[in-house]
């Protein structure tokens, strides 16, 4: 059985997140249904990582074993037709050895976080940043998630359910950037590790976002990471502003098409 990957974005908010639910629309049930159209069985795909309710793709992996060999140019056009009217575009495919795994294989995520700094309500974003009042202290921020790089226990920035095994991870990149867009400036977080527990990324960014206001000095921060205790942890930020933004192999399984 031929094994393709796939790179796929998608906005997150009619899902309840990538992992299929029986009773629940989920992204990968609706890749799945659509996988189904083409071969008429059960499908199975795997991704680099599970995205939550109301969080996007603009580059998430996954792979899927199938009967048939498929040109990846004539399997992206008929997943794409069959996934309409859902907001789940297959941007690349690309064959791939039988034992290339979209998440195993994989070497690094990155994320964005995208918060939109305005005081009036949001239109034309709504559904794809967070909006928080103005102004923000983004020289505070930026110490204090420098404060948070290298290999700590995380477990202060972890959620009550998450699964993972241990709370020791390596955090590669926090690094945040400014950018005037026609709507408003945004803060932008870049977020890189080889792997993330659940809501990480988005406890840093609502933690962050307290120094920003003023509310926490940098130094609380690296005090809630020594804590060890979810407890210490600032606010969660809201789902919304929060894209599965690169996932990176040691080969690019999608360079030669």
């Amino acid at each position: 059985m031929p094994r393709y990957a796939f790179k796929i974005e998608y906005h997150g908010a009619p899902f309840v997140g990538w992992q299929r639910q029986n009773d629940r629309r989920s992204v990968q049930g609706a890749i799945e249904e659509a996988l189904a159209k083409l071969e008429p069985r059960a499908h199975n795909i795997a991704a680099a990582g599970r995205t939550d309710a109301g969080v996007h793709a603009m580059a998430q992996v996954a792979h899927c074993d199938l009967d048939k060999d498929w040109t990846p140019f004539r399997l992206t056009e008929a997943l794409n037709f069959h996934l309409k009217p859902d907001p789940i575009a297959i941007m690349d495919c690309a064959r791939v050895p039988d034992a290339w795994h979209a998440r195993f294989s994989a070497q690094e995520r990155r994320y964005l976080f995208r918060m939109l700094m305005r005081r009036s309500p949001v239109t034309h974003q709504g559904g794809l940043v967070w909006r928080v009042n103005p102004p923000l202290d983004i020289e505070a921020m930026q110490k204090a998630a420098d404060l948070l790089l290298g290999h700590h226990d995380f477990t202060t920035f972890r959620s009550s359910i998450c699964q993972a095994k241990s709370p020791m991870k390596t955090l590669d990149e926090l690094r945040l950037s400014t950018v005037d867009t026609l709507w408003g400036p945004e803060v932008h977080f870049h977020v890189r590790a080889r792997s993330f527990l659940h809501n990480q990324v988005r406890s840093f960014v609502g933690t962050l976002e307290r120094v920003g206001a003023g509310k926490w000095s940098p130094d609380r921060v690296a005090d809630a990471l020594a804590a060890r205790d979810r407890a210490a942890c600032g606010p969660v930020s809201p789902p919304q502003g929060l894209y599965l933004a690169e996932v990176g192999y040691p080969q690019d399984p999608f360079a030669a098409t």
